[in-house]
This record gives structure tokens, C-alpha cells and sequence, in this order.
């Protein structure tokens, strides 16, 4: 019998990269630690290689894992678009709402609260993609309401606020001296903070050179971790594992904007809004 990549346990190891650990991703899905670790030993053996490897205190990727971690996200959107149009295991009406993966672990709980709250009969989801994709899904209806960073692609979409742009490095790391180039670790092209890191470097008269890249957030935080270079981070809060780097320019922060499908109910937008207001106000003082 062929082996079986687990809808459950894709949703665990995709939680684990979200929200930067087992333990994190254990309650952001309301489950026990061993269980999300059983999940992704579960994938382990079904792809026959390790996925995840100790790093001191922490855990890290293996370049597998990070190739899983993106073929997971194409299956659990597939999985839970084909689950919305065919109603299936709940009939309740679906409100789904994407977002980048940017501070999505302070910012998507506030905003699926609110929905929840506004909407009491409708089950509300989440999908977490890329801006370009989630802006592609907007214009096809199969999501509701889209959080993201970067160029806001269409007339329609709204600021809410910024998000802080910080320079974050492994413990100990050290700039290299002038006459070599920075090593960054980025997402791949297209990525507005990608753009925004090299630009900001080049503008304050230094070199760069990106060493590695990744297809999501997590393989950059990963990257980072194991001292491989210095990440240029969207969020509120530092991420595990990481330290600031204060002797880099600073960038200035990168709107956030929302954006609904068309015909879709104008309290989406406002509930969001009202929801991201207090957190990214804070923020700001």
C-alpha cells in the first residue's frame, strides 16, 4: 500500500511552522504536545526521511520538512476549498479569511474572534498563503477576507495600520566587518521585504548577499536560528530563538491591508478593522 500523507497531521506540522514550535502549535489547536509530535513523527515514516531535527533547545527543519511544509499548505487549501463548496462536516455557512504569515500569530486570532463574534452561525477558517495568492482568491471568491503586506494589488483594499520591520539574527551573532557583504536569509521572489531588506542595506552603503531562501516564513526563521544570516522579520513580537540585531539601519514598517471579495458582507471589513485597531495601536506606542 502506497504511503499516506495525513490531513491532520499536515495540519500539525503546518502549526508548528505558523506558530514557531510544538508546544505553540499544541495549543493553537487545542491538542497535547505529544500529540503534534506523534503527528509529524506519523509523517516522517510516511515520506521515510526526518523532518525536523534538534538544535539546542530548539527545533529546526530539515530541508525535507521544508519541502513538506509547502506541499502542505497546497493540500490543505485544496482540502478545505473542496470541504466549502461540497458543505461537507459542517453545515454551518463558512466565513474564510487569509493571511500572510506575517504576524499572523498576534494579529489572526484578534480578527477570528471578532467574526466569530459577529457571525455566531457561521463556522469562520483561516488560510494562511502568500499575498499574491490570497489576492488571486479574493478575486475568485473562495475567500472572504484578506489580510497582507506589501504592494495592496487593487482599488478596493484598506489600511489598517503597519506592521514594525526588525532586523532578528541568532544569539551571538555578530556583523561581519565592512569589507564583506551581509548575509541575509530571505523568502524567494516576489517578497516585498525581501525587496525592502536589500534596499534598505544598499541605501545605508553596505553589501549583501543573500544566503539562502525559503518558500515561507518559517524556513527564513529557521535559517536565521541556525546562524546562517540575518532575517528582516514583519511582527509585534520577537521571534523564538531570535535576538535582535540593533546595529543594522532601521526599516520603517510595512502597511498592512485588507481587502473583501465582492458582494462580500460589508461588516467583514469593519469588524476587522475594529479587531487590528487596539493591537497595531499598541503597536505604535
Amino acid at each position: 500500500m502506497p504511503a499516506v500523507l495525513d490531513i491532520v497531521a499536515l495540519r500539525s506540522i503546518v502549526a508548528v511552522a505558523d506558530c514557531g514550535g510544538f508546544h505553540r502549535a499544541a495549543g493553537s489547536l487545542a491538542l497535547s504536545q505529544s500529540a503534534v509530535s506523534q503527528h509529524v513523527r506519523r509523517l516522517e515514516k510516511a515520506v521515510g526521511r526526518p523532518l525536523v531535527q534538534r538544535d539546542g533547545r530548539t527545533s529546526r527543519f530539515t530541508p525535507e520538512g521544508e519541502a513538506l511544509i509547502g506541499e502542505a499548505r497546497r493540500i490543505l487549501a485544496a482540502h478545505d476549498e473542496a470541504l466549502r463548496r461540497l458543505s461537507v462536516g459542517d453545515s454551518r455557512e463558512s466565513i474564510v479569511l487569509g493571511t500572510t504569515e506575517h504576524a499572523a500569530d498576534e494579529l489572526l486570532p484578534c480578527v477570528m474572534n471578532a467574526l466569530r463574534e459577529l457571525f455566531p452561525g457561521s463556522a469562520v477558517r483561516f488560510r494562511l498563503d502568500r499575498s499574491s495568492r490570497l489576492n488571486d482568491a479574493i478575486d475568485r471568491g473562495t475567500l472572504d477576507l484578506a489580510m497582507y503586506i506589501g504592494d495592496a494589488g487593487d482599488a478596493g483594499a484598506v489600511s489598517a495600520g503597519a506592521l514594525p520591520l526588525t532586523w532578528y539574527a541568532a544569539p551571538g551573532w555578530r556583523r561581519p566587518p565592512p569589507d564583506r557583504p551581509i548575509p541575509l536569509v530571505v523568502i524567494d521572489s516576489p517578497c516585498t521585504i525581501r525587496k525592502r531588506a536589500l534596499q534598505t542595506l544598499a541605501d545605508s552603503g553596505m553589501q549583501a548577499t543573500v544566503v539562502g531562501e525559503a518558500a515561507y516564513l518559517a524556513g527564513v526563521l529557521n535559517a536565521a536560528r541556525a546562524g546562517l544570516g540575518v532575517a528582516l522579520v514583519a511582527g509585534l513580537a520577537t521571534p523564538e530563538g531570535l535576538e535582535r540585531c540593533a546595529d543594522l539601519p532601521p526599516v520603517a514598517p510595512e502597511r498592512l491591508h485588507l481587502r473583501v471579495r465582492p458582494q462580500a458582507d460589508p461588516r467583514l471589513l469593519d469588524a476587522a478593522v475594529r479587531a487590528l485597531d487596539p493591537v497595531l495601536t499598541r503597536e505604535r506606542k
